[in-house]
C-alpha cells in the first residue's frame, strides 16, 4: 500500500487502541512524571557559532510534555501539554483523591499538595527513596523515546498525544503475547465507530 494509506490506518489503530483510555480514573499509588519531546534544534557546525538552546529565543516553540500518570502496577494515562505544571488540573479530572502520588522534585508538581497525599523524590540525590520513586513513568518514556528514534525517527507535534496513547497502551499490555495483542487491536478498531478525525484526511489536508 502507499505511505498515504499506511498513516492513516496506524492513526486509525491508534485512534482505536485510544478508547480504552477514555474516562479512565486511577487511584491507589500513583506515579506522575513528564518528558520533553520535539522542537530539537540542531547545534551549528563550529563552537563558536552555536547558540544557548536553554534560552527561549533559541528554541523553535514546537518542544511539548508529555505527561503520564501511571498506577503502581496498573494503568497509565497519557496526556501532552506545553508545560508539566500544566497537567495540575488533569490530575484533577482523572486521579481519585484518596491516591497517593509519587512524583520528582519539579516545581510543576508543588500544587498537587493542596488535594492529595504527595511524596516526593529528589533525583539528583537518589532515583528512589524509601519506595517513592518514578520508575514506572520512567519505563513508559524510555518507550516512547525508542519509538520515536528507532521506528518512526520523527513525530510531528500535532500527532505525539496519538503517540503517547499507542506507547501507554503498549505499556498496559506488555505482558501480553503479541497474538493476544494484535487480536485486541482488531477487536478495538472493530468495535470503533467511523473515525471523524481521519475520514477525508488527505482531502482535508490538500
Amino acid at each position: 500500500m502507499q505511505y498515504k494509506t499506511a498513516f492513516v490506518l496506524t492513526h486509525k489503530l491508534r485512534e482505536a487502541m485510544a478508547q480504552e483510555q477514555q474516562n479512565r480514573q486511577l487511584n491507589g499509588l500513583v506515579e506522575i512524571d513528564g518528558a520533553y519531546f520535539g522542537g530539537y534544534v540542531k547545534p551549528e557546525n563550529h563552537k563558536a557559532d552555536r547558540k544557548d538552546r536553554r534560552l527561549l529565543q533559541n528554541q523553535t516553540g514546537k518542544r511539548q510534555c508529555v505527561v503520564i500518570m501511571r498506577e503502581r502496577n496498573g494503568r497509565a494515562l497519557p496526556f501532552v501539554v506545553r508545560r508539566e505544571g500544566d497537567a495540575v488540573p488533569l490530575v484533577r479530572d482523572h486521579v481519585g483523591t484518596l491516591a497517593t502520588i509519587y512524583a520528582d522534585e519539579g516545581t510543576g508538581w508543588d500544587d498537587l499538595h493542596n488535594g492529595w497525599d504527595v511524596q516526593r523524590v529528589n533525583h539528583s540525590v537518589s532515583f528512589m527513596d524509601e519506595g517513592v520513586c518514578t520508575n514506572q513513568d520512567e519505563s513508559y518514556f524510555s518507550r516512547l523515546r525508542r519509538m520515536e528514534i528507532g521506528t518512526h525517527h520523527h513525530i510531528a507535534g500535532p500527532y505525539l498525544n496519538a503517540y503517547a496513547g499507542e506507547a501507554a497502551w503498549r505499556e498496559d499490555h506488555r505482558r501480553v503475547d503479541n497474538g493476544k495483542q494484535a487480536a485486541m487491536v482488531g477487536f478495538a478498531a472493530m468495535a470503533s465507530k467511523q473515525s471523524r478525525k481521519w475520514a477525508g484526511y488527505w482531502q482535508r489536508a490538500d
